[in-house]
């Protein structure tokens, strides 16, 4: 979606309302397509003395698998953003914070948006964060039933362990 900014540009006090969605379920991630749903995107745009001010809201439901104990979740996913807009930079340090516009005033907001989205995923998908995990030896959900491993004890650490079991009688 492409927003048409010129009609509030020069309006101080403007605001442009959009609404849209994002199709993001070609989005790879850790080896996943984790946005099965559109993204539902809320926002507006005002002239605030002349700078644009962008705000949005996006939301939807992902399809994920827990890092730890490998079972499949859902969870909400909500992004709030907010970035000046402008046609020029006037001062090169604040460049990082603000979106330069093309010549017509035209904002792509699909790209913007997703890129957005992509950089506020979340690098560890936990389906709670109590999540035991799986244990290491003999690959039990340790969420659901107890480990019957044999815990090694460190070769360093092997006088210590008899002492313990020796005190345990």
């Amino acid at each position: 979606m492409k927003l048409d900014l010129k009609q509030i540009a020069h309006q101080p006090g403007a605001t442009l309302p959009f609404q849209t969605q994002l199709d993001l379920s070609q989005l790879e991630w850790n080896g996943e397509y984790p946005v099965t749903q559109p993204v539902r995107v809320e926002g507006r745009v005002r002239n605030m003395a002349g700078a644009l001010l962008l705000n949005a809201s996006m939301a939807t439901t992902l399809s994920l698998t827990c890092d730890r104990c490998t079972r499949p979740f859902r969870r909400e996913k909500t992004v709030e953003f907010e970035t000046l807009l402008a046609t020029e930079l006037e001062n090169e340090e604040n460049e990082e914070d603000i979106v330069l516009l093309d010549r017509d005033a035209q904002l792509d907001l699909d790209e913007l948006l997703g890129d957005v989205f992509i950089l506020n995923m979340d690098t560890k998908n936990l389906c709670s964060e109590d999540c035991a995990g799986l244990c290491p030896g003999c690959g039990v959900d340790l969420n659901h039933e107890a480990c019957r491993c044999q815990r090694e004890v460190d070769p360093r650490l092997a006088k210590l362990a008899q002492l313990l079991e020796q005190s345990k009688d």
